[in-house]
Parts: structure tokens; C-alpha cells; sequence
């Protein structure tokens, strides 16, 4: 919940909010994942980067204080767009949708992921960003509510760990702006469109 409200209170900059909607304008996705707090109904790739963007706009979710720290909730706007996009066609397909539940047990997954990675290994201390673990962590819990086998989460794993990791550079003067604020989103964006098969 309290993830959820620093998106909703991020709604009111329109720094964040003109990052918001479809690539292209217009281009909207009926029955697709919806970003909460506006009518945008769009694929779950673009809706995790907006779910993202909305909720690490302000810096207010979590933090984790480890040889990495970071922000495990980060990984709700992937885990939650996905889940409402299998929601809404389980229900066109007259088939059972994933539960509050499923998206709860999702985020516990996510956040002891992030959280045991963390703890012995300092991405920073290397120059790349905490947003790996991000990456890596809704990439596990996506595969999975998506219904791949062990052998496809591991090779999806496999490419979440190699595929271009973010350097830290944006997050430190003189570099820092407001990709600080939507670099989370961008890797939930990733861990789906680059690993996950969404049919």
C-alpha cells in the first residue's frame, strides 16, 4: 500500500507524468495491464515502466541497507502489471485470474531476492547501479506467474544478469536528473521485454 500511494502522490508532478502513457500517442491496448490512477490501458511492458516511473519518482518507497542497498518494492510495477494483464485475459478466456494473493506472494519473492542478493554483494562498489536487482529479481517472480518451466526462468535469469547493466553515473552530482527517478521502471521494462515470452 504504502508503494502504491507514493505512485498515486507522484501523479501530481508533471515531471513524472509526461514520462506517462503509450510510446507512441495514442496507441493504447484494450484489455491490456492499467496503470493505477489514470486511464491508461496499455502492454504490460510499457505499463511497468509507467507503474515504475510512478512509483520511484519521489524516493519514498522502501530502502534496503546492505553491502547494496536499494529498493525492493521497485519490483511491483512489473510483478503488477503482469498480473493484471493475465487478470483481464484469464477472465476474456472465462479462466481463473491470479489473486491479490499471487501479486502479495509475488512481491514476498521479489523483495527476499533482492534482499539476499544484496546482502554480500556491492553492485556500486563497481560502478553499476542497484536497478540489477531489480532487473533480476521481477524477472524471477514474472517468469514464473507467466508459467515458464525451471529451464526457461534460469535462461531468462541468464539474461537478466549479462544484458547491459546501468552504470551509477546518473545517480551522483554532477550527473543526477530524472532518470534517477524512472531507472527502476526501465529495468522492470527490461526484465519482461528482453527475458519474458508474453503471448
Amino acid at each position: 500500500m504504502d508503494t502504491l500511494a507514493c505512485g498515486f502522490q507522484a501523479l501530481k508532478y508533471p515531471a513524472c507524468t509526461k514520462l506517462m502513457g503509450p510510446v507512441v500517442p495514442g496507441a493504447v491496448m484494450p484489455g491490456g495491464a492499467r496503470v493505477p490512477g489514470t486511464s491508461y490501458e496499455l502492454d504490460p511492458v510499457q505499463a511497468a515502466f509507467n507503474i515504475g516511473a510512478m512509483i520511484r519518482w519521489l524516493d519514498f518507497n522502501d530502502t534496503w541497507l546492505a553491502a547494496e542497498w536499494g529498493h525492493p518494492s521497485d519490483s511491483l510495477g512489473g510483478i503488477l502489471a503482469v498480473a493484471d494483464y493475465l487478470a483481464r485475459k484469464a477472465v476474456m478466456e472465462g479462466k481463473a485470474p491470479p489473486t491479490v494473493r499471487d501479486v502479495l506472494t509475488g512481491m514476498i519473492k521479489a523483495h527476499e531476492i533482492q534482499g539476499c542478493i544484496a546482502l554480500e554483494n556491492s553492485f556500486n562498489k563497481v560502478g553499476l547501479d542497484h536497478v540489477v536487482l531489480v532487473k533480476v529479481a521481477t524477472t524471477a517472480v514474472v517468469a514464473a506467474m507467466l508459467g515458464l518451466g525451471k529451464d526457461e526462468i534460469i535462461n531468462a535469469l541468464s539474461l537478466a544478469w549479462v544484458d547491459g547493466q546501468a552504470l551509477r553515473t546518473y545517480r551522483h552530482a554532477p550527473n543526477t536528473g530524472s532518470r534517477k527517478s524512472w531507472a527502476a521502471g526501465d529495468a522492470r521494462a527490461l526484465s519482461i521485454i528482453q527475458n519474458l515470452p508474453i503471448n
